[in-house]
């Protein structure tokens, strides 16, 4: 099967250090890595950006289509995307601009890069501005180098404990801007905006993940070679379904953020937030002395020796 145009860009950026010749030469250009939002396979796209300070801004322009491109829909299903830039890859929080905001990071946009004031006018869509949000933790938080299984187990918590401290204080931001409006224009809207949403999702998304494999693969590995755990694993494995009870209570309030309500939403994060905390605190208590003595990553398996 002949290779692609994209999937051409793709080999070429990759081999070459993220250069990458013909009509995109000496372009800003960058893949974007996003989750199906039908079929769960990862897709890659190369896409041109534009940064605004530490951001960066990828545009759902489509070359003037009508539609929004595959990977918007992607982005929008599963914030959670990899980029890669250069030879850096990271993980990101993909957040689509709104309002006032979207419209001034769009003129940015087109005083970087004119051509996409020219897509704008072929369609009746509004072009998306998506942030490509860094998801790592604030430096110094977290184990820094990973050694051990213990290690990973702290970079995974720090992750979702920055990530749960951020949504928390999206929402306290939206509340305190509705309390302090006055006077004339618009006050913020009720329903949840995508930042909150976007930052959410990607939270929820990988609070699964990572539950899903304690439960199918690490807990019981140390449940068969360290029997006195037991006890601990069935308890944390009920605090599982408990979060992702609560988890899922959340997740429904953000299937419409124009509707949704902040209230609700703010008293379910609080109750997720609660118990989460403790969970991992419990976790780290519980399986912290016996995880650090598994190398990770897994060293490679010997090869046998030839016969002779």
């Amino acid at each position: 099967m002949p290779t692609s145009f994209n999937q051409s860009i793709i080999e070429e950026f990759r081999a070459n250090g993220g250069k990458v010749g013909g009509p995109f030469q000496g372009g800003d250009l960058l893949l974007l890595t996003t989750t199906g939002a039908k079929s769960g396979r990862e897709h890659t796209a190369p896409l041109g950006y534009v940064r605004d300070g530490d951001l960066l801004l990828i545009i759902g322009s489509a070359g003037g289509a009508s539609r929004h491109p595959a990977w918007y829909h992607n982005l929008l299903a599963h914030p959670l995307v990899r980029v890669e830039i250069g030879t850096e890859s990271f993980e990101a929080i993909a957040v689509p601009a709104e309002g006032t905001r979207r419209e001034r990071l769009f003129e940015h946009v087109v005083r970087a890069a004119p051509g996409y004031a020219d897509y704008q006018t072929q369609t009746t869509r509004t072009l998306p501005v998506v942030v490509l949000e860094r998801s790592e933790p604030e430096a110094g938080e977290g184990p820094g180098e990973i050694n051990n299984l213990a290690d990973k187990l702290l970079q995974v918590h720090t992750w979702l404990r920055a990530q749960l401290r951020h949504v928390r204080a999206e929402t306290d931001a939206h509340f305190a801007a509705r309390a302090a409006h006055q006077g004339p224009g618009e006050p913020p809207a009720p329903g949840l905006g995508m930042q909150i949403r976007q930052h959410c999702l990607a939270f929820c998304e990988f609070l699964t993940f990572h539950h899903t494999s304690e439960d199918a693969h690490i807990f019981p590995a140390l449940a068969n070679y360290h029997p006195h755990l037991r006890d601990a694993l069935d308890r944390l494995r009920d605090e599982h379904r408990t979060v992702a009870r609560l988890k899922d209570d959340l997740l429904a309030l953000l299937a419409d953020i124009t509707t949704a309500d902040p209230g609700r939403f703010r008293a379910e994060l609080g109750r997720l937030s609660e118990e989460l905390l403790a969970h991992l605190d419990y976790e780290e208590e519980s399986l912290i002395p016996v995880l650090a003595e598994v190398p990770f990553p897994p060293a490679p398996p010997v090869p046998e020796p030839a016969a002779t």
